[in-house]
């Protein structure tokens, strides 16, 4: 179907679009207007064409905010020709469904025309919502543009994944987010073209900068600065600071957003790069991350990645997450910064973790045999007379408080497990290890 014309027929019409936000107003007519999402849209791409040809079927568009989901999902409904209801999963339930589905029928029995359900934040519906779009899906009653910011594949059932097929929309890329920001300032029609502004260079790249991807927000926020600025005017740096404050955090607890920066904070500390772990320490707490989930993923990252190259990590971690729970936030931040830059700071090894790694591997593929008579305990007579405990060498009783003598039972263990590093401390466990010609010396294993 080709793309239709003006949003508005009549000067009341008109007045009311006036009114709108900017970032409703610059909302794009057409597939060409749409600015974004190239590995999708571009010229020729499978998907750009089964919308214009009003053949794309059911759909989950996944992206974070200010992408361009929601524009989206109306261009496609537009192109195929259909009726919308528009929903939003918040406060949509089963019986609304039913109600979408009865209306859907009805007027496809009337025009022959189809009806798609645009149904935003999905990720909100459960498993019995969900269930109750399958039926509607499967035999046609309507089509539905799912929209959402959460990864689809973990909170949608495979049942709805399978008759919907995902579509993933990227960031934009900040010339993609100058050109919707020019393209506004521009625009006489529906942007601020007629008032004859100004938007001053480093104001542009500021505006771009801190928006992150996020176009609505960059419109919002040049919105607000004209407001402030006669027409004729400049919209300069120092209005879009005003306006912007500080760069919007785009996070979810649950998101993926979440995820990458936790995993970004970790892999840095690992990495010994303190500057870069204080950066993604800083975009969680700005965020209202919980910080007693970094607390306790330090505590886990200083048995796994610190190890005995400094055993005091594990002490600094524990201390740090005990002070937290104490004194609280905002102060708590201290806390965790000192234990994040000690961590990032200190000798490595993942020593300690690759050796009970390998340990459980052992146990659970090879038999386990009897745990040595020497070794067993044995607090009542009728275990002494077994043989339990005999021979038993008590290190204390020798020189440098050690003694050789077989600790492992019978098998074929892939050892040694615990390989000490040159790291730190650990460089000192090795030479210890060495000296008493033990199998975990990394030299001689």
């Amino acid at each position: 179907m080709a793309a239709g014309g003006g949003l508005f027929d009549d000067e009341a019409g008109q007045g009311a679009a006036e009114r709108l936000p900017l970032a409703a107003r610059m909302r794009p007519r057409t597939l060409d207007e749409y600015v974004g999402q190239a590995h999708l849209l571009a010229p020729g791409l499978p998907t750009r064409t089964a919308i214009l040809e009003g053949s794309l079927g059911s759909v989950i568009l996944w992206a974070p905010p200010g992408c361009g989901k929601t524009t989206l999902a109306y261009l496609i409904a537009q192109y195929r020709g259909a009726r919308v209801e528009a929903r939003s999963a918040v406060t949509t339930g089963v019986a609304d469904i039913r109600e979408i589905a009865k209306r859907a029928d009805q007027h496809r029995r009337l025009s022959g025309k189809p009806t798609l359900l645009i149904l935003d934040e999905i990720h909100h519906f459960n498993r019995t919502q969900q269930d109750s779009l399958l039926g509607y899906l499967e035999d046609g009653t309507f089509e539905m543009v799912g929209v959402t910011t959460e990864s689809p594949f973990f909170v949608l059932a495979p049942a709805l994944l399978s008759r919907a097929r995902v579509l993933v929309l990227k960031p934009l890329q900040e010339e993609e987010v100058a050109e919707v920001v020019r393209r506004a300032v521009a625009d006489a029609e529906r942007g601020l073209g007629s008032r004859g502004l100004e938007l001053v260079g480093a104001a542009l790249r500021h505006l771009v900068a801190c928006a992150n991807g996020d176009a609505r927000l960059a419109l919002n926020a040049l919105e607000a600065a004209s407001l402030q600025v006669p027409d004729g005017g400049k919209v300069t740096l120092e209005l879009v600071e005003q306006v912007l404050q500080r760069p919007a955090l785009r996070y979810d607890q649950q998101g993926d957003y979440h995820y990458d920066t936790i995993s970004a904070f970790i892999k840095s500390v690992r990495g010994s790069d303190p500057d870069a772990a204080l950066h993604y320490l800083a975009r969680m707490l700005a965020a209202g991350e919980d910080p007693r989930f970094i607390a306790r993923r330090l505590i886990i990252l200083a048995s796994e990645d610190v190890g005995n190259a400094d055993p005091q990590g594990l002490v600094v971690a524990v201390s740090a997450a005990q002070a937290l729970e104490r004194i609280g936030m905002p102060e708590g931040r201290i806390v965790l910064a000192q234990a994040t830059t000690y961590l990032a700071s200190a000798a490595k090894s993942n020593a300690a973790y690759l050796a009970i790694e390998a340990a459980i591997r052992d146990v659970e593929k090879i038999p386990l045999t009897p745990i040595p008579n020497h070794l067993r305990n044995a607090p009542v007579k009728g275990y002494r007379d077994m043989g339990f405990g005999e021979e038993y060498q008590y290190p204390h009783d020798f020189p440098g408080h050690y003694v050789a003598q077989r600790y492992l039972p019978e098998g074929p263990w892939n050892t040694p497990y615990y390989r000490p590093t040159a790291e730190g401390y650990e460089a000192r466990i090795r030479e210890r290890r060495k000296s008493r010609g033990q199998e975990g010396d990394p030299d001689g294993a």
